[in-house]
């Protein structure tokens, strides 16, 4: 708002239209400046030649036949291509979004690393990933989460601009606590957003509870012991008093043993969070493969006989390779129907 009114200033407009061009952009989600029907003619010219709104159209639509997720494959301008993700739950609709294009984290089971990281998205492309949706569905989106394409706080900059819009209470007004931020433990970025005073859930990318494993697993653990990954964990619940969420995706054979449940208890013990069990999704480059379900649960309840709390997250848009580790910066012949 403050960089809208300084930019009209300089137009020699008042102060009171940075509001209104705020609401378009953001209540309203123009496209154009010619939308914006209550300025003038001649300042929505002057707007038009010193400006440009960031619009993402999306290139295909593939609507799951199991539970109606959407999966938005998003063309840039720059002809790179990323993907966004529509889903419906009981509290709320959620999107998840891509922060990057690609990944350079190397994570061993996930697609969105396949052929590194291209280049980071601004905060007004991810801001798109939201409004588009929310004018391609008609529905209301109430909860976002950055797990899509790429490591939010290695774009760190573009992503807390992004989450100080979609929470201005003059625009979107989400609640950051609707609000879930994945990192795989970039250790300095959590510190940082511990003091932007933005409450959002911090998710981190665990999936193992040991440092050998983990690096096996996840590259990027190499250069973020993960002791002083959870030290800097404590202090973000400490700063924000959010409940953390663990991220552990269960491989067959990789991290899914009694043993390694146990050592994920002890580590975990008091550290005010909530494991997700994520029951690792197909990618044909990878070679992980899935645990039967009797498995995780058992790795749940095992969990749970430490006293951690546990869920076994819900698969949502498997079909259309939409669930977790399975978005990717090129997107695929899927078998799913898709729309224009």
């Amino acid at each position: 708002m403050e960089e809208l009114a300084e930019s009209l200033k300089e137009l020699g407009e008042p102060a009171y239209r940075a509001s209104q061009v705020f609401k378009w952009l953001h209540q309203k989600k123009a496209g154009s400046f010619s939308e914006m029907t209550d300025l003038s003619k001649a300042l929505r010219e002057k707007l038009e030649a010193g400006f440009a709104i960031t619009v993402m159209h999306p290139e295909k639509v593939l609507v799951s036949g199991i539970d109606g997720t959407r999966k938005y494959v998003f063309s840039l301008k720059d002809g790179n291509v990323i993907e966004s993700v529509f889903m419906r739950y009981h509290h709320g609709n959620s999107v998840c979004i891509s922060s990057q294009v690609g990944c350079r984290m190397g994570c061993r089971f996930c697609a969105s690393t396949i052929g590194g990281c291209v280049r980071s998205l601004t905060a007004s492309e991810m801001l798109w990933e939201v409004y588009r949706i929310e004018k391609d569905t008609g529905e209301h989106v109430s909860n976002v989460v950055i797990m899509g394409s790429g490591e939010p706080l290695d774009n760190y900059e573009e992503m807390v601009r992004f989450l100080r819009l979609v929470t201005d209470k003059n625009g979107q007004d989400m609640s950051a606590r609707n609000i879930t931020v994945s990192t795989c433990g970039l250790t300095p970025g959590i510190r940082k957003l511990s003091e932007e005073g933005i409450p959002v859930t911090l998710a981190l990318s665990l999936h193992a509870p040991t440092q050998e494993l983990r690096e096996q697993i996840m590259p990027i653990a190499k250069a973020y012991p993960l002791r002083e990954v959870l030290d800097a964990c404590k202090v973000y619940w400490q700063k924000t008093g959010r409940r953390l969420s663990f991220e552990y995706s269960v491989g067959k054979g990789v991290n899914d043993s009694m043993e390694n449940a146990d050592r994920l208890a002890k580590l975990l013990s008091g550290m005010h969070g909530h494991v997700n069990l994520i029951p690792i999704n197909p990618v044909k480059e990878t070679g992980y493969r899935q645990p039967g379900r009797e498995a995780v649960e058992a790795f749940r309840d095992r969990l749970l006989s430490h006293g951690i709390n546990v869920t076994i997250r819900r698969e949502m848009g498997r079909d259309i390779s939409s669930a977790c580790g399975q978005l990717r910066r090129s997107h695929l012949n899927d078998h799913a129907s898709g729309t224009d």
